[in-house]
Order: structure tokens, then sequence, then C-alpha cells
């Protein structure tokens, strides 16, 4: 028997009960660091995370450029003139799952909210989450430094820019405008949080579920996956009556005012080699897939195009542009790579980034020439960065580092972000191509989780770095070099410049405008210059779907979007 009949064999057995009538089937590539929501902050954590928690806003599902529409939010807030002050009012009767730390149907409170935005202060927490609110809301650094690491003193203190005057009134006092605040309030990072799962869990809320959203958890198992089943009692979340001209054009509201969601069961499978979960989905097995390089030429042809035999198995082609890319990340405090410029230079010539987008993106991702992916605002397509591949400018930047052909430069240490062959290889690249110009790679794999876990401790030498916007505005991306978000905080390069720190605080308080482009296009000119990032590529999406679903529209930025699909088993 052939290794791929075992293995068609072997899934069908392992996953013949997840794919039913009303019940949709989906593949993770790791393990589940957390569902934790101060904590759950990368690509495999959120799509189910956000299928059980809400936020105040969410992203609407069927416009672009995006934008907002309230969630939990009654509608949008009032804000005061200078831009200080903002009063929510929250939907009444909504009410958490089923847990065996709240009562049976506690409704979600302002309260609760106020309990949330503590716990991404809270130092316990160690929240990647912090970022979101750090100096910007009234009093939650003094808050913060007052608590420590007090749980008794967590719930006694108040946040003083935060107030409930009723369970449904939620006051937010700014110690600045900060004009991404209702975007950081659709983000997990500020789910609501009842007392009552602190106090029962420790305020460890790794394992403990207690969302409002569409589905509830049934099983979950980090290493295996996890189980949604539809909350019967969800509220009064309708499908959307507008979009824009692609939803118009692809009957994407024939849905429109219809209640979500609509499909009964989710299940979210771990499956770590691309061969596994391309096996699953020809099987039926698991409903989309979003292809990786070895899964290209499987799919389509070198133009991009859907195969004939993959039509015919009812199969649909959604191209999306993408929110995430990547680059090559130094830790700017190691000793080696971080103090020394032209090292950093000559690792940037000496990797051919058009063969790696070749090898590993099928080229179907678009090579980066800004720190700015395309879909941010000021983002120019005539920006070009200061490297490119050269061999010769490499080796002689090797030796104005002081190690001339390599020598005398210690092994250097390249962390991956999986333990799968596609990461492996793509580590061994890296390893190679600087090999050429006389730098030794050592490349050490590891689970996502524990490369998070280095991340967050500021562990890593240089490493593929990445980001998936949270929400599509500059101040989103420039805020991972910030001195204030140094490990544990999202900047895991450990970049720290006083100049680039003091345009970030003008930036982040501004309106999109020329003037903020401009200063976008000068920090800009700081990074290239000091370089604690090379920029590789920006990502397209390809996903293919099967027929029997419909409502379907990629999104790397919408983690809720599961709700809206519909499943009509009317294709053999």
């Amino acid at each position: 028997m052939n290794f791929v009949l075992v293995l068609l064999i072997f899934f069908s057995a392992c996953t013949k009960n997840l794919n039913h009538e009303k019940g949709l089937s989906l593949s993770l590539p790791a393990d589940i660091s957390t569902l934790d929501t101060a904590n759950c902050f990368d690509t495999v954590c959120y799509p189910p995370l956000m299928l059980v928690y809400e936020t105040l806003f969410e992203i609407e599902y069927l416009k672009r450029p995006y934008t907002l529409r309230p969630l939990l939010a009654e509608n949008f807030p009032i804000i005061s003139e200078d831009r200080l002050t903002y009063t929510f009012h929250l939907k009444k009767g909504i009410r958490y799952h089923k847990s065996n730390f709240l009562p049976e149907g506690r409704e979600v409170k302002s309260q609760d909210f106020h309990n949330q935005i503590k716990r991404l202060a809270f130092l316990e927490t160690r929240s990647q989450g912090f970022w979101l609110v750090d100096q910007k809301i009234k009093g939650i650094n003094e808050w913060r430094n007052k608590v420590g690491t007090d749980l008794n003193l967590f719930f006694k203190e108040p946040i003083s820019g935060i107030s409930t005057p009723d369970d449904h009134t939620l006051i937010i006092k700014l110690n600045r405008p900060y004009p991404q605040l209702l975007w950081a309030l659709s983000m997990a990072f500020t789910s609501p949080t009842p007392e009552e799962a602190i106090r029962g869990s420790n305020n460890d809320l790794r394992q403990t579920f207690f969302g409002t959203g569409p589905y509830r958890i049934s099983e979950f198992n980090p290493s295996q996956g996890v189980t949604l089943l539809k909350n019967e009692h969800y509220h009064s979340s309708v499908y959307p009556n507008e979009g824009d001209q692609f939803a118009i054009d692809h009957g994407l509201l024939k849905d429109s005012g219809a209640k979500l969601p609509f499909v009964d069961t989710v299940r979210f499978t771990i499956m770590k080699e691309g061969q596994t979960e391309w096996l699953n989905f020809m099987a039926k097995k698991i409903d989309f897939i979003n292809l990786v390089k070895d899964q290209f030429p499987l799919a389509v042809n070198k133009d991009g195009k859907l195969k004939e035999e993959i039509i015919k198995s009812h199969v649909k082609l959604q191209v999306s542009p993408t929110s995430s890319y990547w680059w090559l990340a130094f830790n700017m405090k190691d000793p080696i790579i971080g103090s020394n410029l032209n090292l950093r230079k000559a690792i940037s010539h000496g990797i051919n980034i058009d063969k790696y987008i070749e090898l590993f993106t099928y080229n179907a991702a678009q090579k980066a020439n800004s720190i700015y992916p395309p879909s941010v605002k000021g983002y120019t397509p005539e920006a070009k960065l200061p490297y490119s591949y050269n061999l010769e400018l490499a080796k002689d930047f090797l030796k104005k580092a002081g190690y001339p052909e390599g020598r005398g430069l210690p092994v250097l240490v390249y962390d991956v972000r999986g333990t799968d062959t596609r990461k492996r290889q793509m580590g061994e690249f890296i390893q190679q191509e600087l090999k050429k110009i006389g730098i030794n790679v050592q490349v050490r794999l590891n689970t996502f989780p524990a490369f998070l876990e280095k991340s967050r401790n500021g562990e890593l030498q240089f490493w593929q770095g990445g980001w998936v916007l949270d929400y599509p505005d500059s101040e989103n991306i420039l805020q991972l070099l910030t001195t204030n978000n140094l490990p544990p905080g999202p900047n895991s390069s450990q970049y720290s410049n006083p100049e680039f720190d003091k345009m970030f605080n003008q930036l982040r308080e501004m309106e999109d405008n020329k003037q903020k482009f401009e200063l976008m296009r000068k920090m800009e000119e700081i990074v290239n210059r000091d370089l604690p990032w090379s920029m590789q590529y920006y990502s397209n999406n390809y996903i293919l779907h099967h027929e029997h679903i419909h409502n379907f529209r990629y999104s790397d930025i919408i983690y809720n979007s599961i709700k809206y699909l519909r499943i009509e088993k009317n294709v053999p």
C-alpha cells in the first residue's frame, strides 16, 4: 500500500465525524499557545478565539477599505470636543456562555471591560496587549505600578481614567488623542472579562471559557484542536445589508438581515504539515485551505489560475490581498548582531529574496519595497529599500564589520517559527545563502508556542519576523519598534531610538493627512538606516474552498468571518 493511500485512510478515520451537514472543519498549522484574550496574539489561536469572545466593535465583513460597526456597543461612542473622553453605551441582555465560574445567564456589564483593561496592565498577566493602552488611558500606568502583582489590589483599585456609572455605560478618559481607540476596542485584547472568572481561575484564563460570541467551546486540546458549538442564546447580530462592489458582484448580500450564525459546529484541527492539510482538503475533510508553497503546484497553474482537475472537484479559488508581511529581524541588544550595523548590512545584501519568494511562496508573494505594506494609507509603490541581493557588497560589508570572509565571527543562531518541513527548509535556505559570504548559521527549530515565548523574553538572535495588521494604520506597524513596547511587548527586535520614539509620539495622534504621510517617510528612513529589520515580502492569499460554502469572502484581518458562512450541501 503506498504512502499517500495510507495517509488518506488514516486521516479519513481521524476526521470522519468532523464534516457534516451543518458543520465546518478547518485546520490550524501549529499548537494553540493560549486562549486567554489578554495573551492570544497570533494567527493560530486567534481564529477560534474570535468566534468565542466579542468586543465593543467589529470589522465590517463586506466592506473595503476596512471599517467598523458596533458589536457589543449599542452604537458609536460620544466623543468630547477635545477627543479625550469617550462614552460607550452597551447593548442590554448580552449573556456569557455557561461556565464553571459564572452564574447561569450572567449578563455583560460595563465593569467587565474595566476588568479586562486592568488585565492588560496587570504585571502578573504578562499581556501581549498592554501596548494598546500603555500611556494612553488616564491613570493606567500609575495603576500598573501601584498594583504590581497583587490580585487583591487588582480588584480594589480602579483605573482613574475608566468609570462605569451604570452596568451599561463605559467612560474612558485619555491622556492624549488616540485615533486608533475604536480599532483597539475591536481586538480580543479588549473583550469583557467578568470578575468571577478572574477570581475563580486566579487570573489564569488559558483554558477558561466564558465568551459572548456565536460559538462556545465544547472541546479543547492545545496540540489537537478545538471544537465549537453554536451559541443558541447568541444576541441579535445579523448578516450585513451593505457591501462594496465585490460583495454585490459576487452575490454576497443574499442573506442580508438574517440572524447569525448559520453553521452549527466548527472544528479546528491541528495539521502541522502542508501535505496533511492538502489531503484532508481534497478528501473534503476540511472546508477551506490557504495555500502554502508546496500546495501551489498541486492546485494552480503557473499563470495563477485553478487547475482544471481541481475545478472538477467542485473547488473554488479566491485570491485575496493580505495584511501580513515578513522580514528578517535582528535582536538589537544582541552583543554580536545587534551592535554591528555592517554585519546586518552584510546579511541583508547576502540573501536572494527573489529566490526565497519563488521557493517558498510559488511566486505568489510581492517583494517588499517598504516597511509599510500596500494596505496601509501612506504606502507608496515608488519606495525603495537601501539593500538588495549583491554578494560582493555583502562580502564588503562583512569585512567592514570586522569579519573578512567570516573569519572570527561566531556561529549565528537563526530561530525558526515551527518544526514542520517547510519551516526547516526556510531556515536552511537562509543558512545556505549566508554560507556563500562566510557566515555560519545554526538553524534552531521551535514549536510555535516556544518561539513566541523566546520572542516575549527577548531571547532570539535573528529570525523571520512577521506581522498581520491588527488594524490598517501605520501606527500599528511603527509601534513594533518603539521603546515602550520592548519585550514582553511586541518589539521583539528590542530596537530603541529616541528620535524614532519622538516621531512616533507625534504620528500616533494624527489623522490620515499629508503631514502624517511625510512623518511616516521620515520614520522609515530611520528604520532603514539602523536596520533592525531587513524586509522580505508582502503575502497574497490563495484560498481554496469547496462549493458548498456560501457567503465566503476571505480576509486575514477579520477573524470572526465563520459566523457569516452558510453551508449548502447540494454539490456532489
